[in-house]
């Protein structure tokens, strides 16, 4: 450890970087551009993936939706194109009969998917908004913010099927004047009274609702329309740990069986499953990661090599000098010491040359995606990466300078000061 602290130690260093100072610059390179790259590359990546995660961080990442559309294939009687209208009870069964299920919301409304929207009037003003029938249960599904003041829809309301109702951002725009508060007002929405509960604003992301969407008790709604069991579609999350892509499966399967459908039409139940695509997202990125990492592993051992060639060369030019240093006393050991931390020292500077740059470039990445649309935010690379990358620079480093060490120590002083 003294060694390394020695002041000799480190002016011999210098003084055999400084005499071939070009070469040794441009082979440091190839290290510095194999840490830029990994600190790049990760970084990308980690910027992707913080950008999906706050996309979807106000639903279940493991989220689907399903629901009844015809069949497309005659069975058990029934002809093809026959109707499929999924049913409360279904809810019941399928979180029963499907384990991985966590949560399981039956959502039914007017104005969304081609319907007509809803004629809404609040004194003089009025609008045609769509309309929503909810359990609360759907915001362990889609997180709705509240403003200050107001709620959701709760067990009350739907034991009840009282009159209230969530109303969007915009709604509180084109139906109230401005700084009145809505909490406790009431609007009509056909020709019955409902009292506002809670004002939703829709938070940046994935969001299955517009900043004018309505929501009442779904019992309300049953009332209303008197739409009776029917249900719209199913909003279903299922637990983080799972297989999302067969718990659609499962749940296909089993609606297909309690709605008399043929096992192989593919048409009769719709549906679109979020976390299938998040969990390609997440894959495309931790790919990238993996890339970034052979990568800049694979360019950093080239810029190692090349270092361990300017050593090789350094000792060979620096035959005699060892030759007399050898002569006048010093151990194989001190010899093989400094070659050694030469070969760290210069892996390392170039390593943390490269995580500076390779910072500043994540840095300016980052200023220039700041207000764009695409899901891309903060572009960082954890701590422990980076140290793990000057780990195995140092590991590195000292592998490729046992060679040149090696090669110094096998010099005889006497062989060395015979040389012209």
């Amino acid at each position: 450890m003294r060694f390394i602290f020695n002041s000799n130690t480190w002016q011999e260093i210098f003084g055999s970087i400084s005499k071939n100072k070009t070469r040794t610059i441009i082979t440091m390179i190839g290290v510095l551009w194999g840490i830029f790259v990994y600190i790049g590359l990760s970084g990308a990546a980690k910027g992707m993936d913080n950008g999906f995660e706050k996309v979807f961080k106000t639903v279940s990442m493991n989220s689907m939706f399903v629901w009844g559309q015809s069949t497309s294939m005659p069975y058990e009687g029934f002809k093809t194109g026959k109707p499929v209208q999924l049913k409360l009870k279904d809810v019941t069964t399928l979180k029963n009969r499907i384990s991985e299920i966590q949560h399981i919301a039956p959502r039914i409304n007017l104005g969304s998917f081609g319907s007509e929207p809803v004629y809404i009037v609040r004194g003089q003003k009025s609008g045609t908004y769509p309309v929503n029938g909810d359990y609360p249960v759907y915001t362990k599904i889609a997180t709705k913010k509240i403003f200050d003041g107001g709620r959701f829809i709760n067990e009350e309301d739907i034991e009840q099927a009282r009159k209230v109702c969530v109303i969007g951002e915009r709604n509180l725009q084109e139906l109230f004047d401005k700084d009145e508060n809505p909490i406790g007002q009431y609007v009509r929405i056909g020709d019955v009274y409902f009292q506002v509960v809670g004002v939703h604003k829709v938070a940046q992301g994935v969001s299955f609702d517009s900043d004018d969407s309505i929501f009442i008790p779904f019992t309300t709604f049953q009332k209303l329309y008197n739409s009776g069991d029917n249900v719209g579609y199913l909003c279903i999350a299922a637990y983080d740990d799972v297989d999302v892509v067969q718990v659609e499966k499962d749940i296909r399967a089993l609606l297909k069986n309690i709605h008399r459908i043929n096992p192989k039409d593919e048409r009769a139940i719709g549906g679109f499953n979020l976390g299938e695509q998040f969990t390609r997202v997440a894959g495309f990125a931790n790919g990238l990661t993996f890339l970034s990492l052979i990568v800049g592993i694979a360019t950093i051992l080239a810029g190692v090599i090349g270092i361990g060639n300017i050593l090789l060369i350094s000792v060979k030019e620096r035959t005699k000098e060892l030759g007399v240093r050898r002569a006048l006393g010093a151990t194989p050991a001190e010899v093989r010491n400094q070659i050694i931390l030469e070969s760290i020292f210069l892996t390392v500077l170039a390593g943390i040359i490269g995580i500076i740059l390779g910072a500043g470039l994540l840095s300016l990445i980052n200023s220039l995606t700041k207000d764009i649309d695409f899901p891309y935010t903060n572009p960082t690379v954890p701590i422990p990466y980076v140290l793990g990358a000057l780990v195995i620079m140092v590991v590195l480093g000292t592998l490729i300078g046992l060679i040149p060490a090696q090669r110094a120590v096998s010099i005889r002083p006497i062989d060395a000061l015979r040389e012209e």
